[in-house]
């Protein structure tokens, strides 16, 4: 079937008009920042720990994941700590760091697709 083929819908369009605007542009830009955060494989691989740990976890658990200095996994903590995807607690020497939950759900429906209809 040509494009020409097609039945006009009801707006005159090529087809149904979009509903509802996902996000608007504050969320969008509270939304790249999360993604920027994540787009070093260091922070991504952090923030899949954290996650996976299902509470909290130690710092002193997460350094012998990866090959660079201690420095610099505070460094990406502190990046993904300020685009708000985890949160922590210094306890005498160490700090312990935990998912943001409600930032972690609003990523997963950000990238959510609808389900298809028959």
């Amino acid at each position: 079937m040509s494009k020409q083929q097609l039945a006009p819908t009801a707006a005159g369009g090529c087809c149904a008009p979009i509903a509802t605007t996902a996000l608007d542009a504050a969320q969008a830009a509270e939304g790249a920042a999360a993604f920027k955060a994540l787009a070093d494989p260091v922070r991504l691989r952090l923030l899949s720990i954290i996650a996976s740990a299902g509470d909290e976890v130690c710092v002193c658990d997460i350094s012998p994941h990866f090959d660079v200095s201690g420095p610099t996994i505070s460094h990406h903590l502190k990046v993904l700590r300020e685009a708000g995807l985890v949160d922590c607690e210094r306890r005498g020497t160490w700090v312990y760091y935990w998912p943001v939950r409600e930032r972690m759900q609003w990523i997963s429906d950000l990238l959510a697709v609808p389900a298809l209809t028959a």
